[in-house]
């Protein structure tokens, strides 16, 4: 079980910022820029190398909620979105999740 199901399960604490049936949303840990809030499934998908056919709703709902959640945590002068896949990709909770960053600039390339 990874420590997003925790979260998902109420075990671990979160600074949740939205929440709904498919998705939930929570500040990051460790930040990488002043707004830094992670989105994840409720359903646990390793990575988007694990999404099919079937996750076409969910998918596309996670995708619909970013700007949304951007706008409740006043992005207005836009954001990031980053998504690891896999080890050599960066991630490191293999629960599917979508990094949401703002609140400065934020350089390029990121690493």
């Amino acid at each position: 079980m990874t420590v997003f199901q925790k979260i998902i399960d109420g075990e671990i604490p979160a600074r949740i910022v939205y929440e709904d049936e498919h998705c939930l949303a929570f500040h990051d840990v460790s930040p990488q820029a002043p707004v830094h809030v992670l989105l994840i499934p409720r359903k646990p998908v390793v990575s988007l190398d694990e999404l099919t056919e079937q996750d076409t709703q969910l998918s596309g709902h996670l995708l619909t909620m970013v700007p949304r959640i951007a706008e409740m945590l006043g992005l207005t002068d836009g954001y990031r979105t980053v998504i690891n896949t896999g080890g050599h990709g960066g991630q490191t909770v293999f629960h599917l999740h979508i990094h949401i960053m703002g609140g400065r600039p934020l350089a390029w390339p990121p690493g």
